[in-house]
């Protein structure tokens, strides 16, 4: 049995190429534990002065910094009244940033609940190797999704079969679609957008949902067709009963 991080054509790979007998997916997942929406909600969580409309949190890597200028930071230089933050470690010095982009050089995990919802809108930029390949999600998807912060996204394929683009996140190519989106979408879209999105990681990808995959796919390996116990439920935790 091969588990793979990488879902779609890769898994028809490592059966064709490598003899896989049983490749599944089993992608990353979020604890409703720890990623929840702060509360009062829909109210903001934290002083108006202290949200952003648009936070960015990721380790700098080269071939993500391109995405990130074209779909963050030039979005900010074309509008100086907004308020953006990018936080991660590694981050070159010589990186020019506007001036209405702050910069948090490490969030302990800890805080990442924090720090997703106190922005209005949170960015994914995702690497190359795994654009490439597709059907690659990043945790930082869940993490966000969970705790109702509205997504902004570099597109790839295998995000639909996650995520409705348009439903439950926003893609965007280019700065001007950002603006459009953390401008102009309307407050009450905006939240339904973080809702629906919340709804769907809380149906498929909490740590439980894994648990009765990998449990499945360890039958199906050994040719075991009864169904696990644990199969019937999907581990649903008291945080999903959250308002």
């Amino acid at each position: 049995m091969y588990l793979s991080f990488t879902g779609g054509p890769t898994l028809e790979r490592l059966r064709r190429r490598y003899g896989a007998r049983c490749a599944r997916a089993l992608y990353c997942s979020v604890d409703p534990e720890l990623y929840y929406p702060e509360e009062p909600y829909p109210e903001n969580p934290l002083e108006p002065a202290q949200m952003v409309d648009l936070g960015y949190l990721g380790t700098y890597s080269s071939d993500r910094q391109p995405v990130l200028d074209r779909l963050m930071l030039d979005a900010a230089r074309r509008w100086p009244g907004g308020r953006f933050v990018v936080a991660g470690p590694q981050y070159p010095e010589g990186i020019v940033w506007p001036a209405n982009v702050t910069r948090v050089c490490h969030v302990e995990p800890a805080d990442h609940r924090a720090f997703y919802t106190s922005s209005r809108f949170t960015l994914n930029v995702t690497r190359r190797d795994m654009v490439t390949a597709g059907y690659s999600p990043s945790v930082r998807l869940f993490e966000a999704a969970a705790c109702r912060t509205p997504i902004i996204s570099d597109a790839w394929a295998g995000l639909d079969t996650l995520f409705t683009p348009g439903r439950d996140i926003l893609i965007s190519r280019h700065a001007c679609d950002t603006l459009e989106f953390i401008r102009d979408l309307p407050e009450a879209d905006r939240r339904a957008l973080g809702e629906r999105a919340r709804s769907r990681v809380l149906a498929a990808h909490t740590s439980a949902h894994r648990a009765v995959e990998f449990e499945r796919a360890v039958q199906e390996a050994r040719g075991d067709a009864r169904p696990h116990p644990g199969a019937r439920s999907t581990g649903s935790t008291s945080r999903e009963a959250r308002p």
